[in-house]
């Protein structure tokens, strides 16, 4: 069985002491969190343990003993030894390194008075602990030579003592000792994945997330450095100082009370917005479909989640809070840069003075795509009486919508000033505004879109339905499928007639439908790559993605080994690397959930509905078959 001791490295030239760590339980593996220097007080060393114990949550307790001699000075081996007594344990590590070596020769000491040597190769061997005895009896004489070698007693004794200690170096092999150093600070401040529930579970089977919460879980223990006026002195990866600054730590406390302020302003904002006025129909529907209104909802949720008082204890929880906060930063100082590049050089009224012009052109546009459709279009013969109808109420839709913008050109340039102002709140704000604005402006060809839609969808029903008549069925609406039915003369004849008239007018309201359903799909891409970039904006883990790019240890997927050393006389030395999390998972794992993340239709679905005259953006989504 190999015995693996996973070891700092902070504490590879550590002077001797005793070492500090934890038996990972069902596994045959040690990992040392740090080193308690000589002199020492034994009775103080163990209320402090038990009092780290307490505040950690770990079984912490003394694994071994470590011997570091210096220059000129003895080795303690023996003394160290000895201290197996004081701190009892089922296996007592004794671990040495000399100077100019990198590897470790190490020793245990079990219970039953055994000791494990640690031969060249690196694996263990048993050997029997004699005591020796001053007065000797003819027992011990029989077993052992005496002082000079020499045996007392005949040659058979003799002999026989010799292959019992033969038999003893030729014993069977029983252990290999592995060494595995790491870095205690990264290891520290990395998450390992996959995760569940916030934190990895300690208590499970799998070793290395029991490592790695092993250490995660005994902060505690490195808050004390040399500076630290204490009876003990301990060698880990904070001893030199701990890390700290003193503008988080302000920030820290000024956090406090501007959470409360916040908390407080957006309790009073919810309670607002939950008023009944603003719960009636009409101004729950609006803005339901206002994506501001959504926008501004999605980020109340997000501040309360931030300005929460609540400490965030997993994992999962922090970082959602570290993204939220990441992305409303970005979010504002983008808002921020917008305002201040429209409200210089007065483009705010350039784009005004641009608005009505452009507007007018488009109504040109379309009015010469009507007079297009109402003669022969790409020589297509239509019905003409259907024709002039459909294009003249369509010339009189955009008739109407001329006149609105010529109405409110006087205060385009006021609106746009104050909607400006709006970019404060964030990008994403802006964005939102401008989705609204862009459906506003373009109302009349989502007018024209349902009226053609709608027109188109009832002939392709109507022919579906005569079609089925034909055939003698009929659509079963209680049962969700198509039947037999008998039918008279009468009603075949009606049938025939429909049928004809309808197939007849099925080319030009085909051809309106063709012409406005592209128009709108124009302005659903653009409202769409807007959503898409607020979605972006919203849901983009720029914390998480920071982490992967600057500290990308933070956010483990796993760990790599190397041969860190492999002297004659010592055990095999291996070095424990951090894998960091793939990109792509990173984006995966802490992606925060929007309001957009919904099922998407198949691209199957969506020629589906274009084909059925079915309204795909946004008001209604058909769920049963209507005959």
């Amino acid at each position: 069985m190999v015995l693996k001791i996973f070891f700092p490295q902070c504490c590879n030239k550590a002077d001797s002491g005793l070492l500090v760590g934890r038996w990972i339980p069902g596994q045959n593996s040690a990992v040392v969190l740090a080193v308690i220097h000589y002199p020492f007080i034994p009775g103080q060393v163990k209320q402090y343990i038990h009092q780290m114990r307490g505040q950690s949550g770990v079984d912490l307790t003394v694994l071994g003993s470590w011997s570091m001699p210096k220059e000129g000075q003895e080795g303690m081996e023996s003394f160290l030894r000895d201290l197996s007594t004081i701190f009892p344990q089922g296996q007592w590590l004794q671990l040495s390194r000399e100077m100019g070596k990198i590897g470790f020769r190490c020793h245990v000491l079990t219970r039953d008075q055994k000791v494990s040597v640690c031969i060249p190769n690196g694996k263990l061997i048993q050997q029997e602990k004699e005591l020796k005895e001053d007065g000797g009896g003819e027992k011990g004489e029989g077993k052992k030579g005496g002082k000079g070698g020499e045996a007392k007693k005949g040659g058979t004794k003799k002999g026989g003592g010799e292959n019992k200690v033969e038999g003893e170096e030729g014993g069977e092999e029983k252990d290999k000792v592995i060494f595995i150093h790491y870095e205690q600070r990264k290891v520290m401040l990395s998450q390992l994945h996959p995760i569940e529930n916030g934190v990895p579970d300690p208590q499970t089977e799998s070793q290395l997330p029991q490592v790695f919460g092993t250490v995660c879980q005994s902060e505690p223990l490195f808050f004390l450095d040399k500076y630290d006026d204490g009876p003990v002195k301990m060698t880990h990866w904070q001893s030199e100082g701990r890390e700290g600054s003193i503008i988080v730590e302000l920030m820290k406390q000024a956090s406090t009370p501007l959470c409360l302020l916040t908390t407080w302003m957006l309790t009073l904002w919810t309670s607002l917005c939950s008023s009944r006025i603003l719960n009636v129909y009409p101004m729950r529907f609006i803005s339901s479909k206002l994506s501001t209104c959504v926008q501004l909802s999605y980020r109340t949720e997000h501040l309360q989640t931030v300005c929460s008082p609540t400490r965030a204890t997993a994992h999962n929880h922090f970082m959602r809070k570290a993204n939220i906060f990441v992305s409303f930063f970005v979010d504002v100082s983008l808002g921020l840069l917008l305002v201040s590049w429209m409200y210089r050089e007065n483009r705010i009224g350039k784009l005004a003075n641009t608005l009505v012009p452009a507007a007018d052109h488009v109504a040109k546009e379309l009015e010469e795509l009507l007079q297009w459709l109402m003669g022969a279009p790409a020589g297509l013969k239509m019905n003409r009486a259907l024709d002039q109808v459909l294009g003249r109420f369509f010339l009189y839709h955009i008739h109407l919508w001329i006149s609105y913008i010529h109405l409110m050109s006087p205060f385009i340039e006021m609106i746009l000033w104050y909607v400006g102002l709006s970019a404060c709140l964030g990008l994403t704000f802006a964005l939102s505004l401008l989705s609204d604005i862009t459906a506003l402006l373009t109302f009349h060809i989502y007018c024209f879109y349902v009226y053609g839609a709608r027109l188109y969808c009832m002939t392709v029903y109507g022919l579906s339905s005569l079609w089925r008549l034909f055939r003698g069925k009929k659509w079963n609406v209680l049962r969700q499928r198509v039947d037999s039915c008998s039918y008279d003369l009468d009603q075949l004849f009606i049938g025939t007639l429909l049928f004809t008239i309808l197939l007849f007018l099925l080319p030009t309201t085909a051809l309106y439908y063709l012409v406005f359903t592209l128009l709108r799909l124009v302005v659903v891409m653009f409202q769409g790559v807007l959503h898409l970039s607020v979605d972006f904006i919203n849901s983009f883990p720029l914390f998480a993605m920071g982490l992967r790019l600057f500290r990308s240890y933070r956010l483990a997927e796993g760990v790599k080994f190397r041969v860190l050393c492999e002297e004659p006389g010592t055990p095999l030395h291996l070095m424990m690397d951090i894998n960091p999390l793939k990109v792509s998972s990173v984006v995966q794992t802490y992606r925060t959930p929007t309001y957009s993340c919904y099922p998407k239709d198949s691209w199957l679905a969506l020629c589906k509905k274009l084909f059925l005259g079915e309204l795909i953006y946004p008001w209604r989504h058909k769920t049963t078959k209507i005959d």
